[in-house]
């Protein structure tokens, strides 16, 4: 029988899989079930995830999968669904349209869809196709209940009760109007801001090298926009950012790098570098890569004025006791499963469907 219990217990398994892969090490367990089937297999999928899509590291997947193991406990998952109303409503099909900037980007939708006790219909992007059809069909070994609930499409998406979509502004217009006359969520375009004050230690700096870097910037949580105050001086910044510096051995990180300095150069904007990353005045939040944004302010009261204003741009605020809900450097990849995308709170979504 599909109980919500035995669908903990499958995912709980299925973090236990995903903590054989960490960045430090790769190394089966005796503990984990059908590691036997799985094991190489999902080894060679990283691989080819790889392959396919180059801003796809080694080390940007172990970090991935070894985020989503440390997620994937039982207190963890009960804590994030203890205030929910699931499992009560007839089972829907939900249709997720995933996006594929980085890895493994759409799996807390289809964990969502499933933990509530729906059938998942999954569109992937062709940039992240590898990883989650592999860890969907170790669930159905684990959890056969799963058997009848997980399906992969390329096809136009038909037969759905309702939708989960993630894509830029622009296609975000489309779903809107496609889908129109179903639940949906719509995901658009976000950044990440980090707030500086001045005050900050080279440890504040080396942690935001990791908020700025990871998964190259790619990311909606990775940050991309400073707010500094009147005549800062960015020498720390700097220092804290040369944490990072061998991202400039990754080709297409430094081709990227070479394109966006030489357009900023042309266009004879002011910009401060380093040799591997470019720092601009813009009052724009997304940055190209290899590039962060940056715009003074006078007082603490209009920039928390203007960050909510801006709410609607914005995923995370990276600083040290400024802002309600912020979040510490260093730590805007280590999301909980309750720190939803967009603050769109999705099991409360999959319970009134």
């Amino acid at each position: 029988m599909d109980t919500i219990q035995n669908r903990i217990a499958a995912f709980v398994k299925l973090g236990e899989f995903l903590s054989q892969f960490t960045q430090k090490n790769v190394a089966q367990k005796d503990t984990v079930e059908f590691n036997d089937i799985f094991f190489d297999g999902f080894k060679h999928q990283l691989k080819i995830a790889g392959e396919n899509n180059t801003w796809f590291t080694k080390d940007q997947l172990l970090f991935a999968t070894e985020n989503w193991s440390k997620a994937l406990t039982e207190t963890s998952i009960q804590k994030w669904i203890s205030n929910e109303n699931l499992g009560h409503n007839e089972t829907k099909q939900v249709a997720i349209i995933m996006a594929g900037n980085i890895p493994l980007v759409g799996f807390h939708d289809f964990l969502s869809v499933l933990i509530a006790g729906h059938s998942v219909l999954v569109k992937q992007s062709s940039n992240d196709k590898h990883l989650l059809p592999f860890l969907a069909k170790y669930l159905e070994f684990v959890e056969p209940e799963f058997k009848d609930k997980i399906t992969f499409t390329e096809q136009k998406l038909t037969d759905f009760d309702a939708v989960i979509a993630t894509g830029s502004n622009n296609t975000a217009r489309y779903f809107e109007y496609y889908f129109k006359d179903k639940p949906s969520i719509i995901r658009k375009n976000r950044n990440s801001v980090a707030i500086l004050t001045g005050n900050e230690t080279k440890e504040d700096f080396e942690k935001l090298s990791e908020d700025v870097f990871r998964y190259f910037g790619l990311g909606c949580r990775s940050v991309s926009k400073l707010f500094v105050p009147k005549n800062y001086d960015f020498d720390s910044f700097f220092k804290g950012m040369y944490n990072k510096h061998e991202i400039i051995n990754n080709v297409k990180y430094a081709n990227n790098y070479d394109y966006n300095k030489a357009v900023y150069l042309m266009s004879e904007f002011d910009i401060l570098e380093n040799g591997f990353l470019m720092i601009k005045e813009d009052q724009s939040y997304a940055s190209p890569i290899a590039s962060v944004f940056y715009e003074y302010y006078e007082n603490a009261d209009d920039l928390k004025i203007k960050l909510w204003e801006d709410k609607d741009q914005i995923q995370c605020v990276v600083a040290n006791n400024f802002i309600d809900n912020e979040i510490a450097f260093g730590q805007t990849q280590h999301p909980q499963l309750w720190d939803y995308a967009d603050g769109i709170n999705t099991l409360e979504f999959l319970a009134k469907i």
